[in-house]
């Protein structure tokens, strides 16, 4: 199925602040798990709101645990949703 959107994938929190820092890709939202390896879905999202460059892209957290106090820690550092995994396609088409 073809989309207009164009997809990078890494398999680690520390990745994907490398890719954000090449700056050689325009990303315009950045969906995170919460537990990866090296560093959590919150760590990465700290990470992005405290930098300059990076802060303006929206970042979606998906977890499989239903904890209310993650959920908010994470809404109060600034995701723009957390998602509650499986995520369907209707969950991402609404982002």
């Amino acid at each position: 199925r073809s989309s207009k959107y164009r997809v990078t994938t890494v398999d680690s929190g520390k990745k994907a602040l490398e890719v954000l820092s090449l700056g050689q890709q325009s990303v315009q939202l950045i969906i995170t798990d919460y537990c990866m390896p090296e560093m959590t879905g919150y760590d990465l999202l700290k990470r992005v709101k405290e930098s300059a460059e990076l802060r303006a892209i929206p970042v979606v957290i998906m977890s499989s645990e239903n904890s209310p106090a993650r959920i908010r820690r994470c809404l109060d550092e600034g995701a723009e949703e957390f998602l509650i995994k499986p995520v369907r396609p209707s969950d991402v088409s609404r982002l």
